[in-house]
C-alpha cells in the first residue's frame, strides 16, 4: 500500500528495493513519451535527388542521371525497406561526387591543354 504526499508523488512502499520503483512520469498524470523518430533517409534522398538533377542540367554531369534515379527509388522505398533505401541514397551521393570530380578533371584537362582558348 503506497501513500501519497500532497504534491501527488507516491511514497515508495516499505521494503521495496530501489530498482523496483516505477519510472517517474508514467501513470502519474503525465502523457507517454513521443514515438521514436523515424530513421528513414527521405530528407537525405530528396536533397540527393535535387542536387543530382541540378548537376545533370547545369554541368552535364552524366552520372547525375543514375544518381537521381537511385534517389527517386530510395524515396519510394524509405518506409518499406529502410536499409535498401539507405544504401541507394549512399550510392546516389557516390555517383554525384564521382561525376563532379570527373567534370572538374575534364575542365582542368581541357583548360591546361589549350582546348578552351579562343
Amino acid at each position: 500500500m503506497s501513500q501519497q504526499d500532497p504534491s501527488g508523488y507516491p511514497y515508495q512502499p516499505y521494503g521495496a528495493p530501489y530498482g523496483e520503483q516505477p519510472p517517474p512520469g508514467y501513470g502519474y498524470g503525465y502523457p507517454p513519451p513521443p514515438p521514436p523518430r523515424r530513421d528513414g533517409p527521405s530528407a537525405n534522398a530528396i536533397v540527393s535527388l535535387v542536387l543530382n538533377l541540378l548537376g545533370l542540367v547545369s554541368c552535364c554531369n552524366v552520372l547525375g542521371l543514375p544518381g537521381a534515379i537511385l534517389a527517386g527509388l530510395a524515396i519510394g522505398r524509405s518506409n518499406t525497406e529502410p536499409q535498401t533505401a539507405r544504401s541507394m541514397v549512399m550510392w546516389s551521393w557516390v555517383l554525384f561526387g564521382l561525376g563532379f570530380v570527373l567534370e572538374i578533371g575534364l575542365f582542368l584537362f581541357l583548360g591546361l591543354n589549350g582546348y578552351l582558348d579562343d
